[in-house]
């Protein structure tokens, strides 16, 4: 992976967690750096991105508190979801992260090119998302 690469890919991850760039505006700097998507591991503190040909980069997150409960509740991860999505002044990132772990969602997928998210559970129950239109 080129250095050029790595460095959009660490930016978009501070900037999830700092608050300065949005979920769609990620995507955009992501899918215009070549990647076709990118997982979110909450119980290794990892996320990485992919390239349409095998290549990825693993970067490390924040570690967030607390353990992935069990178990998964995909009616509270749709409701953090759509938190995430109403803009509201009391969301951050982190805060989704430790909200969701405690909903059961040991990771998430995230794939540009099915416009969707799956997010996943401990023994593999699973919540998806299409990208809004």
């Amino acid at each position: 992976m080129d250095a050029e690469r790595i460095a959009i890919a660490r930016t978009c991850l501070d900037a999830a967690y700092d608050g300065s760039l949005s979920f769609p505006d990620i995507i955009v700097r992501l899918m215009g750096a070549g990647f076709e998507g990118y997982s979110v591991d909450y119980r290794r503190d990892a996320q990485t991105y992919y390239l349409p040909d095998g290549d990825t980069v693993e970067l490390a997150t924040p570690q967030i508190p607390g353990l992935v409960s069990e178990p998964f509740d995909s009616a509270k991860v749709e409701a953090l979801v759509r938190w995430a999505q109403a803009n509201d002044r009391e969301y951050s990132y982190g805060a989704f992260c430790e909200k969701v772990k405690a909903a059961g969602c040991a990771g998430y997928l995230v794939s540009f090119v099915g416009r969707r998210v799956v997010y996943y559970g401990r023994t593999a129950e699973t919540h998806v998302e299409l990208f809004p239109q």
